[in-house]
């Protein structure tokens, strides 16, 4: 009598606890599939939006090489009745003016592309430097202007902007190929 209460006691429960396994199974599994699913759609998100946060970075560090190369930088500063000091302030003034409002663009970039625009405008404020230091400095600034000029067109190879723009380029262009995955 016990053996056989026994029996049909385990005859309801054991079916019950079977489908209850195999509910909580694949219950499991399709919460588990859902989270992976919510995982890699913020994933992909978030990997949208550092792609955006970065190309503009790259963006605003291609416009910042362009407005400080001499070209750009000389034509937009130099007024008549200047002295070769007052523009050399002026240039050096403007560039570091440029560069400080584009610091925060070195959180988005990698480390060789912010050394790369480190070392251009280093560049660039040494060379406007080297060059007035040899003009008597009350002169007139177009004595400057025409030496950066003659300076500019006596370079042989590519200028600093120009490697940089290239660098920055290339590392853009990875970028878009790639994803964040990229650089």
């Amino acid at each position: 009598m016990y053996t056989s209460t026994l029996i049909e006691i385990l005859k309801y429960i054991l079916p019950a606890l079977i489908v209850l396994a195999a509910c909580y199974f694949i219950v499991q599994k399709f919460l588990v599939t859902e989270v992976q699913k919510k995982q890699l759609a913020l994933l992909k998100d978030t990997n949208d939006v550092t792609i955006k946060l970065r190309l503009q970075a790259y963006e605003r560090l291609v416009l910042f090489v362009e407005r400080i190369h001499p070209r750009q930088l000389v034509p937009r500063i130099y007024e008549p009745g200047m002295t070769v000091s007052e523009l050399q302030q002026m240039l050096i003034y403007n560039i570091n003016v440029e560069f400080e409002h584009n610091l925060s663009q070195q959180v988005y970039v990698t480390q060789g592309v912010w050394s790369t625009v480190k070392s251009v405008k280093e560049q660039e404020l040494n060379m406007i430097n080297q060059i007035a230091q040899q003009l008597n400095a009350g002169a007139p600034a177009k004595e400057l202007h025409a030496r950066i000029v003659e300076y500019l067109l006596s370079v042989e190879g590519e200028l600093p902007t120009d490697v940089a723009l290239q660098i920055i380029n290339d590392e853009a262009k990875k970028v878009l190929s790639y994803g964040s995955m990229g650089v």
